[in-house]
């Protein structure tokens, strides 16, 4: 069992930001910008694109609404969207809201985002879900 799977069962906390049927978003816990969210499919697979195509197209749909969200939620210019890293063999997306146009999508550098402010951007990102 991946550790995605073990916070999509409850066994390790998380900041959940919104869940379906078939998906969970919730925030990274080494943001490289506040409000940096997961998406993944609750169906543990490996590789992204070795998830049955209904599953990943639920999946896209699902990271869009999450993405909308964010820029609801965060007022950033938009969210952008990486897919890379074999850190966890669990399939994720990472939505990433980008504040400036000169921002980086690159790991390596998290920002200080302190437990209160964690707290605070899950809430107003599940409260702008649609």
């Amino acid at each position: 069992m991946t550790i995605f799977s073990r916070i999509i069962a409850g066994e390790i906390p998380s900041h959940r930001v919104a869940e379906s049927e078939t998906c969970y978003a919730f925030l990274d816990i080494r943001p490289i910008a506040e409000g940096h969210t997961l998406v993944v499919p609750k169906r543990e697979t490996d590789y992204l694109f070795d998830l049955p195509p209904d599953a990943l197209a639920d999946l896209t749909a699902f990271a869009a609404r999450v993405a909308k969200a964010l820029d609801r939620a965060t007022g950033c210019i938009r969210t952008g969207v990486l897919v890379q890293g074999l850190e966890v063999p669990h399939a994720h997306i990472h939505l990433v809201p980008l504040y400036h146009p000169d921002q980086k999508l690159a790991f390596g550098n998290p920002v200080d985002v302190s437990p209160d402010r964690m707290r605070a951007l899950a809430a107003a990102i599940s409260k702008s879900f649609i």
